[in-house]
């Protein structure tokens, strides 16, 4: 038998140690071998037995949940998934996290939170079975399987051709763990006139706007969070909103995108696979797709389909990686023109839209 996942549970909550913990237990895959109110507690029983996770709360009593999550990844770097409520202040405290080297982060809502945890077992489990994985060398999100849907819960599969080339590129990404520091070097080498890029970062609700509004303060495109019917255009970047799909559609010349609900897929919303078959319809030979770091095998067939209806893929290697999953699994696929360096892609698919 498999050695369990040992998990720290972090949080001021006693009732919410209760709950976490009883739902990762569970799992008979994950152990929560200890719990503790705040950061102090956690030193202590971390000196006793070191977990594989932490699980972690951003607002604690004595030392704050980002001071720690600092001192923990400067001093003794152990997978960290932060349990946070994403509304107002909170959402920039998250993407603060993300910058100090949390692995995850854990929609937690104000209200509603017995309930909250019970629909969301799974994905919280998945979640941190997937921390445990990640390569925290690179310091810079994680997910796993169970039975799934597919892409064609949201659109249906290709039974014609692609639409003809065009003059106009376009550039379709999906990327999970260690993302949004893959997306902000990648975003940040590409050129004011780059083709329009449409990207799915596997995110919470309420993250994304942030991301996207960080991003481009640092980058010399312009990134926005998409909305229905956003035209794509060069010089723009349209992430996928958090628990939404995002779709690549044309109307004659125009691109733009769709944003809409559906069930999950892959057990993701957004998905990189949907993003992908809808890119391989209607984009076809006119798309240059891009598989970055992540967990699992979101985006593997649709990039296939991508490539037979005649798109140039890259797939980000192994060494830039925080988790080779989704671009291994595109690679053994057959999607993957091309395996680059994260520090390369800008400049491999500038090259690419200008050929």
């Amino acid at each position: 038998m498999n050695k369990k996942i040992r998990v720290l549970v972090v949080d001021d909550s006693a009732v919410v140690r209760q709950m976490l913990s009883d739902l990762i237990n569970s799992d008979p895959e994950l152990e929560v071998i200890a719990v503790a109110s705040d950061p102090y507690f956690a030193v202590q029983k971390i000196k006793k037995e070191c977990p594989d996770v932490i699980t972690l709360d951003v607002e604690m009593p004595r030392m704050d949940g980002i001071t720690f999550l600092k001192k923990i990844m400067s001093q003794h770097p152990i997978p960290v998934v932060m349990v946070s409520s994403l509304t107002g202040d909170g959402t920039d405290t998250a993407l603060q996290a993300m910058r100090y080297g949390a692995v995850d982060i854990i929609t937690k809502p104000q209200i509603g939170i017995k309930g909250f945890f019970e629909e969301s077992k799974i994905h919280i489990c998945d979640t941190i079975k997937a921390a445990s994985h990640a390569n925290l060398k690179k310091l810079v999100k994680v997910q796993k399987i169970v039975p799934k849907l597919s892409a064609d819960a949201v659109i249906p599969a290709i039974t014609g051709h692609a639409m003809a080339k065009t003059t106009e590129k376009v550039i379709v990404v999906g990327a999970s763990t260690g993302g949004t520091e893959a997306l902000r070097v990648f975003l940040q080498a590409m050129p004011m006139d780059s083709p329009g890029i449409v990207i799915v970062q596997h995110m919470p609700e309420k993250f994304t706007k942030s991301f996207a509004e960080r991003l481009d303060s640092l980058c010399a495109i312009t990134v926005k969070e998409a909305e229905n019917g956003n035209s794509v255009l060069r010089g723009h970047a349209l992430i996928a909103p958090g628990n939404k799909h995002m779709l690549l559609k044309r109307s004659g010349a125009r691109y733009y995108v769709e944003v809409k609900d559906g069930p999950l897929v892959n057990r993701h919303r957004p998905s990189v696979d949907v993003l992908f078959r809808s890119a391989a319809r209607y984009g076809g030979k006119n798309v240059i797709g891009i598989i970055m770091t992540g967990m699992g095998d979101d985006g593997a067939k649709g990039m296939l389909e991508m490539k037979e209806a005649g798109a140039y893929n890259f797939a980000q290697d192994e060494q830039s990686c925080i988790v080779f999953g989704m671009p291994k699994e595109a690679i053994a696929a057959g999607g993957v023109d091309k395996i680059v360096s994260l520090e390369s892609i800008a400049s491999h698919v500038i090259k690419r839209a200008k050929s």
